[in-house]
């Protein structure tokens, strides 16, 4: 087939190109903020072991001390009823440190305590009747900690215990309950436990450390270096997100939602931050954390492109001299200076411009050309037919890959996004997807913006 002939077929076989008569003017898009809608997480964190070695330094190891005269002897003998006395003494000890551990909504704790006791007749009528005991019992408490709308941390707690072996003294047969006498020391300690762990809850001061979380959300992150790209996150609103205990650690949360803008170039100016808003109603879970990232293409890289599918297509007729790529009301501009390959004269060319629409595949992280069509005609059919073909070996030809800058962008801001803060906060971040937003055609070059997902928490505790 001629090339006269294939021209015809190619025209045929790509019916959107359309043919104009003037350059496509050089137009990019305005540059616009890459602000996306986000979630953060601002966390306080309190180690249980910490909270129950608190609690622990305010509890005696010896709960309770026995020093009593009970009526231990009511008996008859022959034809006389017998009433005695003892004298009874010993201790109640704690055994073991306190343990708390949390599950869910709660948090539970344990202390181990040990007694043991003996009985004397009180006179030396009775001084022979002796007896003893000894006994264990585990004190259990439950917590269910709730964040109130003040910020501060509420702890109702319930508490109780169980023997395992009932205190009774055995003296003649008889059993006599000890309980009475040593539940009472045993109770007024198990109110100090609830006023230790009461007192460490309001020493969290979840209010205070709120407004300073709230404080650093303003703060300015350089998520990449080269280029510099900056995270300004503009807090806008603030609610519960709940208290929750998980094995060693207890937390409350704050859910501060407003605006994640990306910026590239210099750091951005410090944002005055306002006062911490009132807090809202709880939320079950925090949200995910959204932020642009944005992946650059310049554009002698798509020119490389371009060329690169150009030179692969089968020696004919004619020569491309030049490339030019531009960006014009939302399209790529190609142009070529194409001549006649048997045209030795330097200036027997012509110009010949095909606009594009940039193609983004997120899956595949590669950038190419689609809906490839001329906007200029030639008067030489022989140049307007390769034209047609360079154009049908654009649209597969022509695909960049920016998976590696995508990647080294998601890990440089992983990098960063996980740092010490100040005032003993610090900030834990991790993107882990991302889709397409937009392509930008602007003046420096092709930026893609990608909504990466992930989680980011203010963290103040472990």
């Amino acid at each position: 087939m001629d090339i006269v002939g294939l021209g015809a077929l190619l025209v045929l076989v790509l019916p959107s190109i359309a043919f104009a008569a003037e350059k496509p003017a050089y137009s990019p898009d305005a540059a616009t903020p890459l602000v996306t809608t986000s979630r953060i997480s601002a966390t306080v964190e309190l180690g249980l072991p910490a909270l129950a070695a608190a609690i622990e330094r305010d509890i005696p190891k010896r709960l309770a001390t026995i020093d009593e005269r009970i009526n231990c002897v009511h008996r008859h003998v022959f034809i006389f009823r017998v009433n005695a006395n003892c004298d009874v003494w010993g201790f109640v000890d704690r055994t073991s440190p306190v343990s708390l551990y949390g599950r869910g909504d709660r948090v539970f704790g344990a202390v181990s305590i040990h007694g043991a006791a003996e009985g004397q007749g009180a006179n030396r009528f009775t001084a022979r009747i002796r007896g003893e005991t000894e006994a264990r019992a585990t004190i259990e408490v439950e917590a269910r900690p709730e964040l109130r709308r003040d910020g501060s941390l509420q702890l109702n707690i319930s508490d109780s215990f169980h023997w395992s072996e009932h205190p009774y003294l055995h003296v003649l047969g008889r059993e006599f309950d000890l309980a009475p006498y040593v539940e009472p020391n045993i109770r007024t300690q198990l109110g100090r436990i609830r006023s230790r762990a009461l007192a460490a809850a309001r020493a969290l001061d979840l209010h205070g450390k709120a407004e300073t979380a709230w404080r650093h959300a303003f703060d300015p992150i350089k998520i990449s270096k080269d280029p510099p790209i900056w995270l300004q996150l503009i807090p806008q609103t603030a609610a519960f997100a709940g208290v929750r205990a998980d094995g060693k650690v207890l937390w409350g949360s704050l859910e501060l939602t407003g605006s994640a803008e990306t910026l590239i170039g210099q750091q951005p100016p410090a944002v005055t931050a306002t006062a911490l808003p009132p807090l809202g109603a709880a939320v079950a879970e925090p949200g995910t954390f959204d932020v642009i990232l944005p992946v650059r293409i310049n554009y002698e890289a798509v020119k490389e492109k371009v060329s690169q599918a150009i030179a692969a297509v089968p020696a004919q007729n004619t020569s491309v001299r030049e490339v030019q790529i531009y960006p014009s009301s939302g399209k790529l501009v190609v142009g070529l200076r194409i001549a006649k390959s048997s045209d030795a004269d330097p200036n027997a060319d012509q110009w010949i411009y095909l606009s594009a629409q940039p193609k983004v595949d997120a899956d595949n992280r590669t950038f190419g050309l689609s809906e490839i069509g001329l906007t200029t005609s030639s008067e030489d059919s022989q140049i307007g037919s390769a034209v047609q073909q360079l154009a049908a070996q654009l649209k597969n030809g022509s695909n960049l890959d920016y998976g590696i800058s995508y990647q080294n962008l998601l890990m440089a801001a992983n990098e960063r996004l996980t740092r010490p803060l100040k005032d003993g906060f610090r900030m834990e971040g991790h993107l882990d997807s991302a889709r397409l937003g937009k392509v930008h055609l602007l003046r420096e070059g092709i930026l893609i913006a990608l909504h990466a997902s992930g989680g980011l928490k203010i963290v103040y505790g472990l």
